[in-house]
């Protein structure tokens, strides 16, 4: 409906932009040529959308970060949440012929997140509308938004709906909501009416609960089917309709986390620049949860978590030292809460990201620098009660984990690095063994390494680090993370964690802390991670030449395990038949490694599940 879209880099603030020169682009988008920029202004034009008595309104989805918006020289608003959908009027400002120009600049708080930091590489950063840009046209009455937050409780199942409406002239009607299984999935479906009522030029907001009589589930794709509903709102005319589902997360420190009332293990991984095509990617590597890391992601990335069966842990946009507007946290809760609530696999909010660093640069694995690690988590000092109140708003049904850090300030997800930051990978058992409190729920753990042969953008990876523990190209680089990676996931399932997240699904630039390059390439670390994730799953308790080591088979599903353990110790062979119960692990062989072998590769009969160890 607008015509195309030209840019130029502005100073923030003041009147309306007026550079001297615009550069075409592509809106919605990222303009790389405006990499680096604080602020970028976006001018189109377009004709009088309207016919007859209708009313027109601009949309823009995913305006990083605050913006301003202008029409033929008209302020119309402004707007500081990118997650949340930007709606101006614009019938006074309308003529046959129009010029709209927004203004997007970063953030001047603490809650740009990732993207305000070296780990986005500028050009994922540009100032600017990301994800939909659009002209809307409707009528007297419109429905602004819909939302349904689920609730699957011993009260029963149902859908707690929300709606905004606008009214151009007085109202009094009646609401028609309607609910039904999605697609050609049977069930009853449901349909009531309740009144609303506003003033002209009003916004109002309906809230009604519908009931759900014989619900079928949404669960995670390890455990079940996507179940799914659509709901519909109908004013008159106008209508707009959510997908949505019915499912339950509870987490305690007793019964760990809970889906639908039945347990299972998160494993995860992070996401620092959320795209669809991650979760198919997450999928592919066992995964059944991702964390969206220090920021908010569009909502076609919920979606495609919905329709994969992907828990998300979401991050508020807020990661490194230093304090934050514990107001300005909690609303941005309230809106994060508002805006994805209805996706049923939205498990947790976590507030303050990585808010001390440990080391600067590796420790090693040396007495002296285990002395100095000790005393960095001793003289660790962190502040909660901000992070603690912002987490406050975060609703009951939803996980809420005030702070993700490193060991020494207690935090409620652990940031853990050994092998990468300090120690070796090994050292995962002993630094868990002093604070078993750190093993529950572990937001974030692995390696970095060299993503392509002659990397040139690297941002956000730590070469000296990477450099202490690993020199060369490509390979020892990729095969030293394949280590950490595949060590401490193993480690963290033979302990029971609750929660796993390796640290990043993919990276930015040439290299980083990702099991697949920038490119979609996987890295060595990609199948090790895949194997370590397999819900039924054969390790060694001490994979090292000369140990004897028990063979341990992890359960992770909600059904018994009954086959065949067999394992090939350099070309020697033997078996034994295993059961192994539902959400369990069990010791099901000893086998005495010989100290000069190569290899022990472990397979599971009728799991298809192998796991290689590279002695």
């Amino acid at each position: 409906m607008v015509n195309e879209w030209r840019a130029a880099t502005v100073e923030p603030g003041g009147d309306q932009p007026a550079p001297a020169t615009w550069e075409p682009v592509e809106v919605p988008g990222r303009p790389a040529d405006f990499a680096g920029s604080d602020a970028v202004a976006y001018r189109s034009t377009f004709e009088d959308p309207r016919d007859g008595d209708e009313h027109a309104m601009v949309v823009f989805e995913g305006v990083y970060a605050h913006a301003r918006v202008w029409l033929n020289d008209t302020f119309l608003g402004e707007h500081d949440t990118y997650f949340e959908p930007l709606r101006l009027r614009l019938d006074g400002a309308l003529a046959p012929e129009n010029e709209l120009v927004v203004e997007c600049r970063r953030p001047d708080d603490r809650f740009g997140g990732s993207y305000e930091t070296d780990d986005v590489p500028d050009e994922r950063a540009v100032p600017g509308i990301w994800w939909n840009a659009d002209i809307a046209t409707y009528t007297d009455s419109h429905i602004l938004d819909l939302s349904a937050r689920p609730r699957v409780d011993d009260d029963g199942a149902r859908f707690e709906v929300r709606t905004t409406i606008l009214a151009e002239t007085d109202l009094e009607d009646r609401v028609t909501f309607s609910v039904k299984p999605e697609g050609s999935r049977r069930g009853r479906g449901m349909m009531d009416r309740t009144s609303v009522t506003a003033a002209a030029g009003e916004r109002t907001t309906v809230e009604y609960t519908i009931d759900v009589r014989d619900p079928a589930l949404w669960w995670p794709h390890d455990l079940g089917e996507q179940n799914r509903y659509v709901l519909r709102a109908k004013l008159g005319d106008d209508e707009r309709t959510l997908t949505t589902g019915l499912c339950s997360i509870r987490y305690d420190d007793n019964d760990g986390i809970r889906v639908n009332d039945t347990p299972i293990t998160a494993r995860g991984v992070g996401l620092l620049a959320a795209e669809p095509a991650d979760i198919e990617q997450a999928v592919g590597l066992n995964a059944n949860l991702v964390r969206a890391h220090a920021h908010v992601p569009s909502p076609a990335v919920y979606e495609a978590a919905d329709e994969a069966g992907v828990l998300v842990w979401q991050d508020l946009p807020l990661t490194g030292p230093g304090p934050f507007d514990i107001e300005r946290g909690r609303t941005l809760v309230d809106r994060i809460v508002s805006a994805y609530d209805h996706h049923p696999g939205l498990a947790a909010i976590s507030v303050h990201d990585d808010p001390i660093s440990l080391s600067d640069g590796a420790l090693g694995s040396g007495l002296l620098d285990r002395l100095r690690l000790r005393w960095r988590r001793f003289r660790a000092d962190y502040d909660h009660e901000p992070a603690e109140t912002v987490a406050e708003a975060v609703p009951d049904e939803i996980v809420a984990l005030p702070v993700v850090g490193p060991p020494g300030i207690e935090p409620d997800a652990t940031a853990l690095y050994p092998g990468w930051k300090y120690g070796d990978a090994a050292d995962v058992d002993q630094l868990l063994d002093r604070h078993p409190a750190l093993e529950a729920i572990v937001g974030e753990y692995g390696a970095g390494s060299i993503g392509v042969p002659d990397p040139e953008n690297m941002a956000g990876f730590d070469q000296e680090i990477h450099d202490t523990h690993v020199s060369g190209g490509i390979e020892p680089s990729q095969a030293y993370q394949r280590s950490v990676i595949k060590t401490i996931t193993e480690r963290l399932r033979l302990r029971a964690s609750d929660v796993i997240v390796a640290a990043s699904l993919r990276d930015l630039s040439d290299a980083g802390m990702g099991v697949l390059t920038r490119n979609g390439k996987p890295k060595q670390a990609h199948d090790a991670l895949t194997d370590a994730f397999e819900p039924v799953q054969a390790v060694l308790a001490e994979p090292s030449p000369g140990a004897e080591s028990d063979v341990v088979v992890l359960n992770d599903t909600p059904s018994e395990v009954v086959g065949h353990l067999s394992w090939d110790i350099d070309g020697d062979t033997d078996e034994t038949a295993v059961s192994v119960g539902a959400d369990s692990r069990k010791t099901v062989a000893s086998l005495s490694i010989p100290t000069d072998a190569e290899f022990v590769t472990l397979s599971l009969t009728g799991r298809s599940a192998t796991n290689t160890y590279r002695l």
